[in-house]
């Protein structure tokens, strides 16, 4: 079957360099072409609201159309701002419902009244949905009012990213990287408390109202480059999660990728974690707004070379077998059977 990807991550600049899952499939029943987006998506943490704007819909919507159009079997999409679009273009023009794939489904806070009613109502017909936590299966089955079997949870999946850094053994330090939902607060506490060194590369709407520590750095507008060196450099990574009642899921892009270079890690004990780590084995989890419960992990990976060595080679495995693009290509694969066949494709 011919499937059309719409990647917001995916654009003329990239398109060469950028297949994400095509070659990992398995098998030949189905084939891939790549629509690109027309502009570069920007970078998220730079963004000074959490909310999609109207300039940017209108971007979504045109790349929605185009992937639609270029389509000779079904749609798989990345980002939930795409299935949306695609749904809702699919309602308004009344044309044959062609299948859609809605993979990387993460809606981050589902809002009720017309955010929702608009959700349902543009959401309603698409195929197959793919979440990246357990319990998003759930929040999303309630808030649109789709049946349950529709969704399906597959890892957040990373490529093998190369280790080009040493730990910093001689100015070692903790690094916390991220912005979303992220509980700085309880995190900063911590560190303080603590006093090591310690590095936030975050955005500046995470940590607005905060008082940063005089142990904390937060270097604002850094390129992932920059990210993925303060990671490896790091004694340990600290993913300080907010399980607030209306958020999805947040941290596992963070967390699967320091798993993916072997990092020592401690999260928040709450959704967008416990699907990822295994407390005691693959790094440790924490209670939530614990600020002595986080103390106390943070002390003890500190003081333990032995134990970090440990947890860090253990996550790194796990990430390898589990993450990796070959797990999540042969995931798509089984998905994109399945929508295929209930389509008679």
């Amino acid at each position: 079957m011919h499937w059309t990807i719409a990647a917001p991550f995916i654009n003329q600049q990239n398109l060469v360099n950028e297949p994400w899952l095509t070659r990992n499939v398995p098998g030949d029943r189905h084939q891939f072409h790549i629509v690109p987006r027309s502009k570069p998506l920007g970078n998220w943490h730079n963004q000074k609201s959490s909310v999609t704007g109207f300039r940017s819909w209108l971007i979504y919507w045109q790349h929605g159309m185009e992937a639609m159009k270029a389509s000779e079997g079904g749609v798989i999409t990345l980002f939930p701002q795409l299935p949306a679009v695609i749904g809702m273009q699919q309602r308004m023009t009344g044309k044959k419902r062609i299948p859609v794939v809605a993979w990387l489904f993460n809606v981050g806070t589902c809002s009720s009244g017309i955010r929702q009613a608009i959700a349902q109502f543009s959401l309603k017909h698409i195929d197959h949905f793919v979440v990246h936590t357990r319990h998003e299966v759930d929040i999303y089955h309630h808030w649109l009012g789709i049946p349950k079997e529709r969704f399906e949870f597959v890892p957040y999946h990373q490529p093998e990213i190369p280790i080009t850094y040493e730990e910093n053994t001689t100015h070692p330090f903790i690094t916390a990287l991220g912005s979303a939902h992220r509980d700085f607060s309880t995190f900063f506490q911590a560190v303080e408390k603590l006093n090591l060194p310690t590095v936030v590369a975050s955005s500046q709407r995470a940590l607005e109202g905060l008082t940063i520590p005089p142990n904390v750095k937060t270097p604002f507008g850094i390129e992932r480059a920059d990210c993925l060196r303060l990671a490896q450099e790091a004694r340990i990574s600290v993913v300080p999660l907010r399980p607030l009642p209306q958020v999805t899921a947040a941290g596992q892009v963070t967390i699967v990728e320091a798993m993916l270079m072997g990092r020592a890690i401690i999260a928040t004990r709450c959704h967008g974690a416990e699907d990822y780590i295994q407390h005691g084995e693959t790094g440790l989890l924490v209670e939530p707004k614990s600020v002595d419960d986080l103390m106390q992990a943070i002390e003890m990976l500190w003081n333990d070379p032995a134990l970090r060595n440990r947890l860090g080679q253990a996550a790194k495995r796990y990430a390898e077998e589990h993450f990796s693009c070959d797990a999540a290509g042969a995931a798509l694969g089984r998905i994109l059977d399945k929508v295929a066949d209930a389509a008679g494709m």
